[in-house]
């Protein structure tokens, strides 16, 4: 891949940059703690990393002939996205006694990626640009996956981290529902650009 810096830092700041995937990591920091959001952390690095192999594998030219799926998937992900946003408002501190929502699951955070807008644009953009036809394509395609996944889990941490780092903030349960509310109408703006 005789674009590797180049392609690094596109891995980084795409990943890194605030998108679904990170504000929910950040909520589920601040209302679960670091260590119960691993599971969603690993799940939304494997779950990118598979979808960009399946994407440069193919897939992606199946959904780019067909304008008809990529209406479902945007239906199918605008859909899901506002029902998480709702799970992100609708979360209570760990301590609270009432019935509470439980952090994503790594397969749950891993099924994401494919209703995520920003996921398939990273995804779209790497092929197109960073993996090229003919000769190599699947050797640069393994090196896209190989750091994708080296770049992206770090960058993923740092916004469940932040989390964290804001949880004591909101000790108070007010402080912490307007917290949620916020990211969750953060998720709902993400959703605006897959309606277009």
């Amino acid at each position: 891949m005789e674009t590797l810096l180049p392609f690094v830092t596109y891995a980084f700041v795409s990943s890194v940059t605030p998108g679904p995937n990170n504000i929910m990591l950040t909520a589920s920091g601040a209302n679960f703690g670091f260590r119960r959001t691993i599971p969603h952390m690993l799940g939304v690095t494997v779950g990118f990393c598979f979808m960009l192999a399946v994407m440069g594998l193919g897939l992606g030219a199946v959904f780019l002939a067909l304008p008809q799926l990529q209406l479902v998937l945007k239906i199918v992900g605008a859909t899901y996205m506002l029902w998480l946003a709702w799970k992100v408002a609708s979360a209570s501190a760990p301590e609270d006694g009432a019935a509470q929502t439980a952090p994503l699951t790594f397969l749950q955070a891993a099924a994401f990626q494919w209703v995520n807008i920003k996921a398939w644009f990273m995804c779209v953009t790497t092929v197109a640009i960073y993996v090229p036809a003919g000769d190599g394509q699947r050797q640069a395609l393994v090196l896209a996956v190989l750091i994708f996944g080296l770049v992206n889990l770090p960058t993923v941490s740092l916004w469940a981290g932040l989390g964290v780092g804001v949880r004591r903030f909101l000790q108070n349960p007010k402080a912490l529902r307007a917290f949620n509310i916020t990211l969750a109408l953060l998720l709902v703006a993400s959703v605006v650009p897959m309606l277009r």
